[in-house]
């Protein structure tokens, strides 16, 4: 239906002019009053603001760029790990702590038991000797059958000035006495000598090093030379090393004879070790009885050794 102009200035006069139809011919033909602009202005202004909140949701969306900065900065930060490499080039310095040599007594594989004492006492052939309270040169019947190679001092040692002392010495006692033996005096064929492969302690107890082991070891050959045992009990994997020269693990050398200089030796665990571990303390009573046995033998097939030596 079509407005007439003079319909539409009824409804303006009648005040309803926001409800008129606008019709595109219209609108084109007459521009609408200054009242019906105001009218229809609100009306226009209206829809407007809905493009803006269309507006602020898309902002949001491209903002989404925000993923951005994930891949950025963790990436670097986990690159850090590689000052490791240099924390573990610090741990192989550690076992440069290099001993520094120096030169042994001459003619030690000669020397009486005088002689090799006061060697032992004064060796500087080993950065040790700069830190040992004492040298530890080893105790017992010099004519004993029974000869005990043990590895290193421990603090005790050190202070004392003899081999197996605390509570590895006590389990020691226990242990020779099982077999009939004693560190007490008494005669060659119940007591024992008993001496380290090192004379003197490692600082905090460490384990011996290669060089260390190789400049105390003429003086345990000489020992063993001076007291010829019948059988040797080598006690500890650094023992069982420096004797036979093998690197096999100490389970797999024992409940066997080996020889060294034509001394049966007996591999066994150490004390410390039994403290640490008693399960394995009916292993070390079989080596104990192997090493009887070997010694028995030994008794059987040659006569006595001469005349008792007192202890020194």
């Amino acid at each position: 239906m079509r407005w007439t102009e003079r319909q539409r200035a009824m409804l303006r006069e009648m005040g309803v002019p926001a409800f008129w139809p606008v019709e595109p011919d219209a609108v084109e033909a007459a521009p609408p009053s200054p009242a019906a602009v105001a009218d229809v202005a609100p009306r226009a202004e209206s829809p407007r603001p809905a493009p803006p909140p269309a507006r602020a949701t898309e902002a949001p969306t491209p903002v989404v760029s925000v993923a951005e900065p994930a891949p950025v900065r963790p990436a670097p930060r986990a690159t850090r790990p590689g000052p490791a490499p240099v924390a573990s080039s610090a741990g192989r310095a550690a076992p440069p702590a290099e001993v520094v040599l120096g030169p042994r007594p001459a003619g030690i594989e000669t020397m009486d038991w005088p002689a090799l004492r006061a060697a032992v006492a004064g060796c500087q052939a080993c950065s040790l000797s700069q830190s040992r309270t004492q040298t530890v040169f080893g105790a017992g019947h010099i004519e004993a059958d029974w000869m005990i190679v043990g590895e290193a001092p421990g603090e005790q040692e050190d202070k004392v000035g003899e081999p197996f002392v605390g509570r590895a010495g006590e389990l020691l006692d226990r242990m020779l006495e099982a077999v009939g033996l004693t560190r007490a005096e008494a005669p060659a064929a119940q007591q024992v000598f008993i001496a380290n492969v090192l004379k003197c302690r490692p600082p905090a107890n460490r384990n011996p090093l290669p060089p260390e082991v190789a400049q105390c070891e003429p003086y345990l050959l000489r020992q063993m030379a001076l007291v010829q045992p019948r059988v040797v009990l080598a006690m500890g994997r650094f023992a069982v090393q420096s004797l036979l020269k093998s690197s096999e693990p100490l389970g797999k050398l024992r409940g066997r004879v080996h020889q060294v200089q034509g001394v049966p030796v007996i591999v066994t665990y150490h004390p410390a070790y039994l403290l640490r571990s008693p399960a394995d303390k009916a292993l070390a009573w079989d080596d104990l009885c192997l090493a009887r046995e070997v010694l028995m033998q030994s008794r059987a097939q040659s006569p006595d050794r001469g005349p008792d030596q007192s202890p020194r």
